[in-house]
């Protein structure tokens, strides 16, 4: 696939990505809050289903807006290493994140894309070296340098913010580029 077509399509599923999104969020505002319902409450058997609905509801429009940026960055640098690796680690960190959450998170309902943004982030750190091509190792040392500050969203802090997501979602990321960060497109 050529580059102009191959980046065609990449931002036409960030568009659509970032769409979906807002506009889930506009349903959220209008219902009053109503999607919250599809976060995930851990260790109750009803919510565990909601490992692939929570990442796309959000508490706040500014809860959108701080997870909306980096994550269409992060997809869209995923991507560099392909559809199916996008793929394959997308699935791995919507899964084992959300199940940890659901197993291991405090009583509360825990919900938004930070969870998927970290494990990204865990992704594209450790997967430019795994690869050992100068460009996605680029990628990887971009990502520690413009992001790094991201690794204390890992660790309790305020109360209302889900470092369990960070946390499974990091070490998501980190167990899919150890898994599939050495395959790449370039």
């Amino acid at each position: 696939m050529s580059q102009l077509p191959r980046l065609r399509s990449q931002f036409r599923l960030i568009a659509i990505i970032g769409a979906t999104l807002i506009l889930l969020e506009i349903i959220n505002l209008i219902t009053l809050n109503s999607l919250n319902s599809l976060g995930i409450m851990p260790r109750y058997l009803p919510s565990l289903w909601n490992i692939i609905t929570a990442p796309w509801v959000h508490q706040t429009p500014a809860h959108l807006i701080a997870n909306l940026l980096p994550l269409l960055l992060f997809i869209w640098l995923t991507l560099q290493w392909g559809n199916k690796t996008f793929v394959k680690v997308t699935l791995t960190v919507f899964l084992l994140a959300g199940l940890s959450v659901w197993l291991f998170g405090r009583s509360a309902v825990h919900l938004g894309a930070s969870g998927v943004v970290y494990g990204y982030f865990g992704f594209l750190l450790w997967a430019g070296f795994k690869t050992k091509k100068i460009p996605y190792m680029i990628i990887s040392v971009l990502v520690a340098i413009l992001y790094g500050g991201l690794i204390l969203g890992v660790l309790p802090g305020r109360e209302f913010v889900s470092y369990e997501y960070h946390l499974f979602g990091f070490a998501a990321g980190l167990l899919a580029a150890w898994r599939w960060g050495a395959t790449s497109t370039v």
